[in-house]
């Protein structure tokens, strides 16, 4: 046992080097691999090393996709990534994939991609000797006539092996008798029938049962043997057989034929008379034909062949039926039916996906694989064969990389933003007739790169926002479009400059980097600043990110929140009520005084306009809206007042308006000493009572001695001081210091509409002087107001108040 297990281990070792040596003559020739191997190795038996065979890389084997693709083949075979060795991975029996066809061959295909290669291999099983002879039935039971002839032959039942060539039947052996002996019929196809061969005439009352034993060998190492029974039962004489017309009768139908088609009929004749001529029709039992006679009936009368079952070309492409005819008399003749099947076009082809790529980059070159498909079709002929293509016109090509397999690549460079994905409908298409077609839709997703900066809307944003705003309040929403997705579309806003100088804009405004809000960090203030210009970045959240700018130009609009500001009057002092003298002999529509206001705002909100409140009776003065000027509406009379009292009421243009008031004090009187007999007998005509009259004259007298005092003061004063002359209130008479009587007022502002020139004539005399002024308050701009030089014109104090001791009581009371 031993011996033959080593001589048997020694074919296998010739059989695998020879099968190497074929397999690289083939590979080098025709770009094949061929290897031979005996059914029934072990699981995990190693075939060969079909990567050094294929001349792989063997550390490349995985990177590379190594794989074998076959619809029957990947059920036996595997391949070892680590050492590159093909294993058998099931139990191979050769009958139950082959049968009788010799050679018997498992084919499939060695793919390894990057680069794409497609190698067939063939591998061949050999058969084993190991499957015995079998009869179907134990017992073989004939009846023979006792009148036959010596010399006649009884066919006998086959025996079944599976196996092939050497390894099936080789021979038949019959049991040692009298009567017979056995030999063997070799039909048209090769195959041995064994025949009985009567060689001694029969006696059925002598014998009516002879029981003989029939061997079957094979031609195996060791040989393996069958056995069945023959039991041979004398009858009374039938002595002609049935005869077939045929020996082998040969059909042809087409496999979508339907059930219960007549295929033939057979017919077999008997020279015998009465029930001995009468024929029986039947499918003769063997292993070989269960199949087929499931398939089919038969007629026993008339030995008509219908099919019982639907046909399939896939499955079976030929059948061969045993039938024979059997006579009243027990005799029996056999014949053969050969049925062959004819392929039609019933099966679409199959597409099926080996390698695929569910996305690409649109970055990704032209000529990129997206998927490796195959493409079969189970008919044979030019019904089998197949025409692929791509059904419509896409940035694709369909490659035939081999007679079944397929590439897909591309053929120019992908755009996401204009097609996010694609659907490849592939169709494959036989050459039937007619043809039959399958489609199948890959989806190709292109996946995102960030090729795309945000882009904004405008290259320039304009704003408009109030002053006054509230903090914390949104001013204003910019908005930037990135045709990228996800993380290359997120958009971060920022405040990249701004042409504040020495100020950070981040003391102004904020944004909002996800939304691009902008917001006030503060009130602002259009006196402060009336426009801003910043710049504003959007940048994409990719890698690299990009990014792209614009400029927002923010107005601030003015509201009317800056009340009018008087300058001239001022109406800041201690109290004391300030008045200017008015000669009496002034023409209608001389020039009095002017009111000068200005206001912060601008625009409508800047616009003043002049008028006179607390106007009880005429009054002799009139005010210019626009330009504040105060000018005489008429000539004075000896019956008016020597004095009048004017409120002021400068008022903007804003809504609501706002206002400001100054209040003037006119005496009307070419001097003071004009207007204090008026005084005092006023103050002596309401001041009856007797001891008041005394009270009074000393008034007079005490305010008289100041009044030269001060008068001699001043006098002393002036000639001391030539260059800073002193100021006096409007009361002083002859106390103004010579300067030029041409001072020139140009004064523009946004508050005046026009520029209007006044000359101011001063003189010793106070019954000369035309025009006063009090002294303007230090922070108004005065230099704007009045034109002046260095020396200090324009800028005196030319109406005081006297002093409190000495007119506090007259000026009670004419106030009063």
């Amino acid at each position: 046992m031993k011996t033959q297990d080593s001589w048997k281990n020694k074919g296998i070792r010739w059989q695998v080097i020879f099968s190497f040596l074929f397999s690289w003559l083939c590979h080098s020739v025709s770009a094949q691999l061929h290897y031979s191997i005996d059914e029934e190795m072990r699981k995990d038996s190693v075939i060969g090393n079909i990567a050094k065979d294929l001349g792989l890389d063997i550390k490349q084997l995985s990177l590379r996709k190594f794989r074998i693709v076959s619809h029957i083949s990947e059920k036996y075979f595997l391949v070892n990534l680590q050492n590159g060795n093909l294993c058998i991975k099931n139990r191979i029996d050769r009958e139950s994939l082959c049968g009788r066809a010799a050679p018997c061959l498992l084919r499939f295909d060695a793919v390894v991609e990057n680069p794409l290669k497609v190698v067939p291999v063939t591998i061949e099983i050999k058969d084993i000797n190991d499957n015995y002879p079998k009869f179907y039935r134990e017992t073989i039971a004939l009846e023979i006539i006792e009148f036959t002839s010596p010399g006649t032959h009884f066919i006998l039942q086959n025996a079944d092996d599976p196996d092939i060539g050497i390894n099936s039947i080789q021979t038949y052996k019959l049991s040692d008798n009298q009567h017979f002996t056995l030999s063997e019929k070799t039909s048209t196809d090769g195959s041995k029938t064994p025949e009985l061969v009567l060689e001694k005439n029969l006696d059925r009352e002598t014998q009516s049962i002879h029981e003989l034993i029939l061997t079957a060998l094979d031609g195996g190492n060791p040989i393996k043997s069958g056995t069945a029974l023959i039991k041979l039962i004398i009858t009374d004489a039938n002595d002609n057989f049935p005869i077939f017309t045929q020996e082998i009768f040969k059909v042809s139908i087409n496999e979508n034929a339907p059930i219960n088609t007549t295929l033939l009929h057979v017919t077999a004749t008997d020279q015998d008379e009465g029930p001995n001529s009468h024929l029986t029709y039947s499918f003769r039992k063997t292993s070989d034909n269960d199949i087929s006679t499931a398939m089919f009936n038969i007629n026993a009368t008339s030995g008509e062949i219908k099919t019982s079952r639907r046909l399939d070309f896939e499955d079976v492409q030929n059948y061969e039926l045993s039938i024979q005819a059997k006579d009243g008399g027990g005799l029996v003749a056999h014949s053969k039916v050969l049925i062959e099947i004819i392929d039609e076009n019933d099966n679409a082809p199959e597409i099926s996906i080996s390698s695929l790529s569910s996305s690409i980059s649109e970055d990704s070159p032209p000529g990129a694989l997206i998927a490796l498909i195959i493409v079969h079709d189970k008919d044979s002929g030019e019904n089998g064969e197949v025409e692929c293509f791509i059904t419509e016109k896409l940035p694709f090509q369909l490659i035939l990389s081999s007679t079944k397999y397929y590439k897909i690549v591309t053929t120019k460079a992908m755009d996401r933003e204009k097609e996010s994905f694609y659907n490849i409908t592939v169709q494959a298409s036989d050459r039937g007739s007619p043809p039959l077609s399958t489609t199948k839709t890959i989806k190709l997703d292109i996946s995102d790169i960030n090729d795309n900066p945000p882009v904004f809307t405008k290259s320039t944003y304009v704003a408009y926002v109030p002053e006054n705003n509230l903090p914390g309040t949104s001013i204003y929403s910019i908005h930037a479009l990135d045709f990228d997705i996800e993380e290359n579309a997120k958009i971060i806003y920022s405040i990249s400059s701004t042409n504040m100088e020495d100020i950070p804009v981040s003391s102004y405004l904020s944004i909002n980097i996800e939304t691009g809000i902008l917001y006030a960090q503060r009130s602002f203030d259009y006196e402060q600043h009336k426009e801003f210009q910043i710049q504003l970045t959007a940048k994409d959240n990719g890698s690299p990110s990009l990014s792209s700018n614009t400029t927002l130009v923010i107005h601030i609009i003015d509201q009317n929140d800056n009340s009018p500001r008087i300058l001239y009057p001022s109406t800041e002092n201690d109290g004391t009520a300030l008045f200017e003298l008015v000669p009496f002999s002034s023409m209608e529509g001389s020039l009095i005084t002017k009111v000068v206001a200005v206001d912060a705002d601008s625009g409508h909100n800047a616009w003043l306009s002049y008028h006179f409140m607390q106007v009880s009776e005429p009054s002799p003065f009139s005010i210019n809206q626009h330009t504040g000027e105060i000018r005489t509406s008429r000539v004075f009379e000896q019956k008016d007042v020597f004095k009048y009292k004017l409120v002021v009421m400068v008022k903007d243009n804003g809504v609501p308006s706002l206002t400001a008031t100054a209040t003037l004090s006119f005496i009307i009187a070419d001097s003071f000493l004009q207007v204090a007999p008026k005084f005092t007998s006023k103050f002596n005509e309401e001041d009856s009572p007797p001891n008041l009259q005394m009270y009074l004259v000393i008034a007079l007298a005490l305010i008289s001695f100041l009044f030269i005092i001060t008068i001699m003061l001043l006098i002393i004063s002036k000639c001391k001081q030539s260059k800073s002359p002193p100021a006096f209130g409007s009361f002083s008479t002859n106390l103004y210091s010579q300067v030029d009587p041409r001072m020139l007022s140009q004064y523009n502002n946004g508050t005046l509409p026009y520029p209007y020139p006044y000359n101011v004539c001063v003189a010793w005399d106070s019954s000369e002087s035309e025009f006063t002024f009090t002294k303007p308050k230090q922070d108004v701009p005065t230099d704007n107001l009045i034109d002046a030089d260095d020396s200090g014109l324009g800028n005196e104090k030319l109406t005081e108040p006297l002093p409190s001791n000495s007119l506090e009581k007259v000026s009670d009371y004419y106030w009063t």
